[in-house]
């Protein structure tokens, strides 16, 4: 049987953390991963801007054999989604709604807290897909974590004072509106590798206990879901495409796939 072919596709490395998630999952499907690093940070551009990043990326690897497209970044998913459903006929995923649903499912009591990138949070997309599913919830904007984490200071000193920061400062701005997050929903595919940190945290600092979800790993098993009927053989075959600074990419990627990057192939996509 051949293995389907699943492209994952994100604005820079986080969206490693799904690939990641995903590998154990459907270990006999075939993946391409692009990280179009020539153009981050998408949170910086419009919504016009990202949409057209973001549907050239899809149709490259739908171009190249891709039968279902997994967008592994949240900028993507919270502003261009309409446009990508629209420029395929492919099965597509984002990581908004996966994340939101874990939240229905793990929220019995209380409200979720969201904590994302400025442009994710300014986006309203969880907020939206949480209201959509029954859950209230407030957001939390974290600006300084990825670049730590692309720093590789995953175990820093600095990297703990700053999460703290955050979560002092989120969890009394919930307060303030008389919700208490019972669930953490980590909306940033960077945000994985610092879930350690964040789930202890968040047990010292708050009076009840604290669910934290991982965007990465709920968009993973739903990708599952979708191909459950398409079981392909065993297969290693993981093919990765950045537009820029490939070594750099192979270097800082392997820390988020959590494992040694093969050849990462430049790609240009134009402007």
């Amino acid at each position: 049987m051949t293995a389907v072919h699943v492209g994952v596709f994100d604005s820079g490395f986080g969206g490693l953390t799904v690939l990641r998630a995903l590998l154990p999952l459907i270990p006999g499907a075939r993946y391409t991963y692009l990280g179009d690093t020539a153009r981050l940070p998408y949170g910086a551009k419009s919504r016009q801007t990202i949409a057209r990043y973001a549907v050239s990326s899809a149709k490259f690897l739908e171009d190249h054999g891709a039968e279902m497209l997994v967008i592994a970044c949240n900028t993507a998913s919270a502003l261009a989604m309409d446009e990508l459903r629209a420029s395929t006929s492919l099965p597509i995923l984002g990581v908004i709604e996966p994340g939101a649903e874990a939240a229905r499912e793990a929220t019995t009591a209380g409200s979720a807290l969201v904590l994302a990138t400025q442009a994710t949070v300014q986006s309203n997309a969880y907020l939206k897909a949480l209201q959509a599913v029954g859950i209230e919830a407030t957001q939390k904007a974290c600006p300084l974590l990825v670049p730590l984490v692309e720093e590789g200071w995953i175990d820093h000193d600095v990297t703990e004072q700053v999460a703290r920061i955050y979560l002092t400062e989120a969890l009394a701005d919930a307060a303030k509106t008389g919700l208490s997050p019972s669930t953490v929903l980590l909306g940033c595919t960077h945000y994985p590798l610092l879930r350690p940190l964040i789930t202890r945290l968040l047990a010292e600092l708050s009076p009840q206990p604290i669910t934290v979800i991982d965007s990465a790993e709920t968009t993973a098993g739903k990708v599952a879901e979708m191909l459950h009927a398409l079981p392909g053989r065993p297969s290693d075959n993981l093919t990765f495409y950045a537009t820029d600074s490939t070594e750099k990419f192979q270097v800082l990627g392997s820390r988020f796939l959590g494992q040694p990057l093969p050849e990462v192939k430049l790609l240009d996509l134009g402007g």
